[in-house]
Formats: C-alpha cells, sequence, structure tokens
C-alpha cells in the first residue's frame, strides 16, 4: 500500500510525535490518513478483513484519524445497472437485475449489527478514530451511510446521504477546495481506486457504460483521494496511481485563523434572516390514526363547539 503524505514524502514519515496513546484533548496537531482502496466485491467478511490490515497500517503511521470511501463495506456498484436500460422484466424473477440486486443487498450490512461491532472493536485495538462508509441494509432498502467510531471502540452515529454523488473526482476538486476555505475546516475526501479486476468477472457482473466490457486491469475508478486545509492548500494528494493512504497532519490551530475571515454559522451568520432546518428524525412511509383517537376527537370537537 503506497503511503502520500505532505511534502512529496521527503524524509520520515514518522520523526516528532507519538500517537499511540489514542486521543489527547490538549493535542493542536492530528494526523489523519485518508483510504484509498477499493472493496472486496460480493464479499462483506473480506472487506472487513482489508478494512482491518488498512487501520493497522494507518495506526503504524501514527495517525489518529482514519477515513474510508463512501460504500466500502458493501461496494459501489459501479456499472451495474440493475437491469434497467437492458431487459428489465417485473414479470421475469429471474431477471439478471433482480439477482444482482439480491446480491447486492446480501453484502449490505444491518445498523447496528456484527459488522458494526467488530468495526468498533478495530476502532478500540488500533486507537483511532474511525470514519467508515457502508452499505446500510433497512429490510430490503439500502442506504449510502457512514459509520463514525471513536478510539475507545465507542459507535458515535451514522449520516446517511441524501443521494450518493456520481460526477468524476477531477471535477470535485474545486469542490473539495471552496468547502474548506467557506466552511473554515478540514476536508478529507476519499474516494476508491479499483480497476475492473476488483469486481467480479462477467457474466456474474456485468459492467455498462465502457462500450464493451473492459479489460482485468481497466481503472474504473481513478481514486482522487485528497487532504484540503480550511486556507484551501492541498495537504496531500490527490492521487490517481492506485490504491494508498494519503496521510497528513493537521494543524487545528488552521481552523481558528479561517474563521477569522468567514465563520459561516458563528460571527457571519444571521439567523433573524436565513436560517437552516434540518429534520433528523426517522419518517414513518406509513402511519395510523386509531378509530378511538378519531370519535375521541370528534366528541371533545363537539363539546368545544357546544360553549
Amino acid at each position: 500500500m503506497a503511503l502520500v503524505t505532505s511534502g512529496s514524502g521527503a524524509g520520515p514519515v514518522i520523526n516528532e510525535v507519538e500517537m499511540n496513546g489514542g486521543a489527547d484533548p490538549s493535542a493542536t496537531t492530528v494526523r489523519a490518513t485518508v483510504v484509498q482502496a477499493s472493496t472486496v466485491f460480493y464479499d462483506t467478511p473480506a472487506t472487513l478483513d482489508k478494512a482491518e490490515r488498512l487501520i493497522e497500517e494507518a495506526a503504524g503511521y501514527g495517525s489518529q484519524l482514519v477515513v474510508f470511501p463512501e460504500a466500502f463495506i458493501g461496494g459501489y456498484p459501479r456499472g451495474s445497472t440493475f437491469g434497467f436500460g437492458i431487459s428489465v422484466s417485473i414479470a421475469n424473477p429471474k431477471d439478471k437485475g433482480k439477482e444482482a440486486f439480491q446480491r447486492y443487498h446480501a453484502a449490505a450490512i444491518d445498523v447496528p449489527g456484527p459488522e458494526v461491532t467488530r468495526l468498533a472493536a478495530m476502532a478500540a485495538k488500533y486507537k483511532v478514530f474511525l470514519v467508515m462508509g457502508v452499505i446500510e441494509r433497512e429490510g430490503y432498502t439500502l442506504y449510502c451511510s457512514v459509520l463514525f467510531f471513536d478510539p475507545l471502540g465507542r459507535y458515535l452515529g451514522i449520516e446517511i446521504y441524501c443521494a450518493p454523488t456520481a460526477d468524476s473526482r477531477p471535477v470535485w476538486q474545486a469542490s473539495m477546495t471552496h468547502i474548506a476555505l467557506e466552511g473554515g475546516c478540514f476536508v478529507l475526501s476519499a474516494n476508491q481506486f479499483c480497476r475492473r479486476k476488483d469486481y467480479p468477472p462477467p457474466p456474474e457482473y456485468e459492467f455498462a457504460g465502457f462500450g464493451e466490457e473492459p479489460s482485468a486491469d481497466t481503472v474504473v475508478c481513478p481514486g482522487g483521494s485528497v487532504i484540503i486545509s480550511p486556507s484551501g492548500e492541498v495537504l496531500a494528494g490527490p492521487n490517481y496511481e492506485g490504491e494508498a493512504l494519503i496521510t497528513a497532519d493537521l494543524d487545528l490551530g488552521e481552523i481558528v485563523r479561517a474563521k477569522f475571515d468567514f465563520d459561516v454559522v458563528g460571527h457571519y451568520a444571521r439567523p433573524e434572516v436565513l436560517s437552516l432546518v434540518v429534520n433528523d428524525k426517522p419518517q414513518l412511509p406509513v402511519s395510523f390514526t386509531s378509530a378511538a383517537e378519531k370519535t375521541s376527537a370528534a366528541k371533545n370537537d363537539s363539546i368545544a363547539k357546544s360553549y
């Protein structure tokens, strides 16, 4: 696994800081690693094994924060149309698209579940904050989600994508910079690097969008993972060469300095003029109002009108 650091890798990777003791609340610098690697597609146990090897390697470099790409566990279904645009048939239970979705559904994970427990154990074992992209299974619905863990092995929470993104990473490079500048934050942008051979071969897995079936070594996801500072400086990456660990030391003081220029939710905000409300409560697709409640409400309304 290649290691990409700031400063083009001149000198030793670690030469000044002992970081094996987990999170230090007084520390002003955090070593962060963005993982650029491919899922072991349709094989969640093997993907978890690979994740642990990468976490161990990153922790060996002194990283305290390890960030994986979206859908690393469960896989990003590149090239798969699930039958749409090819020969989808609602009446045919053997339709290839349906079979592909069944396998993809089986590779997803439940939250909470045994895979989440194992990820928490990895975070504790290697004493890192862990950010892991997963395909979350809830019944028959799949979500592109991100899980968060601390160095004590505690599951901190989940973020669910409203919609997975699909544009190429070169297009995003400018976006990563302006997000860092506007937010006054570090941006750790993780993407997979995949070749066709990282996915099952045809006919088990048909790869669309290339005109013809790509060769085994064809790059189907180019990586481009990058770490950017609150001032818009590229600290490490982007990497388009292969699987890699992209690592940089983050000076937390840069966040304070950036907020002096622009604090979008602080002293630059005008919530009395413009505010954003996010509803994070789970929404039910179907809800019931009982007949007893309706009767009681009607009776109360009748009593109120009589007065």
